[in-house]
């Protein structure tokens, strides 16, 4: 264990034993990668592109913009990480015939094969995470996180004010042609016989 980590474990432990979640959920959070990016280091793989690997092997095909949804990152991250991708071999973008505006990214052979690699070490990461805990308190943590996450994402719905309405720009008037009144206009025609 290295002396960052149990700087951490001690700190949890003794110094705020009831510190608020979010920062005992961002320490764990930091463990799973740390655990994870030694291990995809093994192999040659920057941890930054093991989350856009995970999305692509389950919906291959999708825009950079997508990308950048599912994966809770800014587009120009999404674009530097699928650049580095692109040389590596891992993906490459393509364009639609029928649509040149956006770019599409696609798994090469040498990127959907990584998942037979990468996918077992997550395994790994994620059964030496709960080495010990007893499978009930394993239920009962996934139930509240992912019951914490409903309730953190029922919120920001509240929290989030409603998108400026658009104003409607009123099509331009035709001016204004002057009519003249009927019994005007038919003596005119009188007039005219």
């Amino acid at each position: 264990m290295t002396p960052d980590m149990q700087n951490i474990i001690r700190h949890w432990r003794e110094a705020v034993p009831n510190d608020r979640l979010a920062h005992l959920i961002r320490d764990a959070s930091r463990a799973f990668h740390r655990a994870l990016q030694v291990r995809l280091a093994e192999h040659g793989v920057p941890f930054g592109h093991w989350t856009f690997l995970r999305i692509l092997w389950e919906s291959d095909g999708l825009t950079q913009k997508e990308l950048s949804g599912r994966a809770g990152v800014m587009e120009p991250t999404t674009f530097i990480a699928i650049k580095a991708m692109e040389s590596l071999g891992y993906v490459v973008r393509k364009q639609l015939p029928t649509n040149k505006k956006n770019m599409y990214v696609h798994l090469s052979e040498k990127g959907r094969s990584l998942k037979k690699l990468l996918v077992p070490l997550a395994e790994e990461t994620n059964n030496v995470s709960i080495e010990g805990i007893a499978p009930e308190d394993i239920k009962t943590t996934r139930r509240v996180l992912l019951a914490m996450i409903e309730n953190l994402a029922k919120d920001e719905l509240l929290q989030t004010p409603p998108a400026p309405k658009r104003k409607v720009k009123a099509a331009p008037s035709a001016p204004a042609v002057p009519v003249a009144p009927v019994a005007r206009r038919q003596r005119g025609k009188k007039a005219a016989s």
